[in-house]
């Protein structure tokens, strides 16, 4: 039996800005129904690292495929070529990404924010878009604020939002980049519960975080990063309790104390 392509699968990715070398000789892959947890200090990649897997980062080496079409280029002969803006939306309708500053439509209700993507990059009609963004909304624990506008919410409610928009668009993959940073201390844990639910459903999710303890639970693989490089990842008991690098225990020592 043939083994399964992964839903991710990232190859020898570089990325400079100038001087500055921000991801260096990058590699993982990720299977369906997983969850990878990426740790690492302010600057390391992490956030580089997923806006290049959707290219709104464009890499300078290596190649992201996602579910196994390579994403932003394809291949004519032993040449590459950037697609069209329009392939690539179509490409980053498959995956889904929540920010960290919540990034909803200000003039449009929860119900409205979940259903626009639907209805531009799919196709759906509207009384479909809105029937299953009411079930999103349900499955966030938000029902009863489908009327609500962006300043009406919480900080915490407003993330859930974005997840429920995320996952409107049905994704392969969805990436969170640190989903929690922008929100006060008492509201983490409700976005938090919401991740867990979807580990739980068996949805395929890269998450940038500093939650070592959502990673001890929900994560199947975590990855350190530090100064661009993979520095260690495997599962949450060898990396995180057991780490074999100096610079991770020292990371961990730091984020724990």
């Amino acid at each position: 039996m043939s083994t399964p392509v992964p839903v991710l699968e990232i190859s020898g990715v570089h990325k400079s800005y100038g001087s500055l070398e921000v991801l260096r000789d990058v590699s993982l892959t990720a299977r369906a129904g997983t969850v990878t947890v990426i740790l690492g200090p302010s600057g390391s990649g992490k956030s580089t690292l997923l806006r290049s897997i959707n290219h709104l980062e464009k890499v300078d080496r290596g190649r992201v495929r996602v579910d196994g079409e390579l994403i932003g280029y394809r291949r004519h002969g032993n040449r590459l070529h950037e697609l069209s803006e329009r392939q690539i939306l179509k490409q980053r309708a498959g995956i889904g990404f929540v920010f960290q500053n919540f990034n909803l439509f200000p003039h449009l209700t929860a119900l409205e924010n979940i259903a626009e993507a639907p209805i531009a990059a799919l196709g759906k009609s509207r009384s479909l878009a809105y029937e299953r963004g009411r079930e999103l909304l349900r499955r966030v624990g938000l029902a009863e604020k489908a009327d609500a506008y962006p300043r009406q919410l919480s900080g915490g409610q407003q993330q859930r939002v974005a997840i429920a928009r995320a996952l409107a668009l049905e994704p392969k993959l969805i990436l969170f980049d640190e989903p929690t940073s922008a929100l006060d201390p008492e509201l983490v844990g409700e976005v938090l519960d919401v991740l867990r639910d979807l580990a739980a459903a068996g949805t395929t999710m890269v998450v940038v975080t500093h939650e070592i303890g959502f990673a001890r639970e929900a994560a199947d693989t975590v990855i350190f990063m530090d100064e661009g490089r993979i520095v260690e990842q495997g599962p949450p008991a060898q990396v995180l309790d057991d780490p074999r690098h100096d610079r991770t225990r020292a990371f961990l020592s730091a984020v724990l104390a």
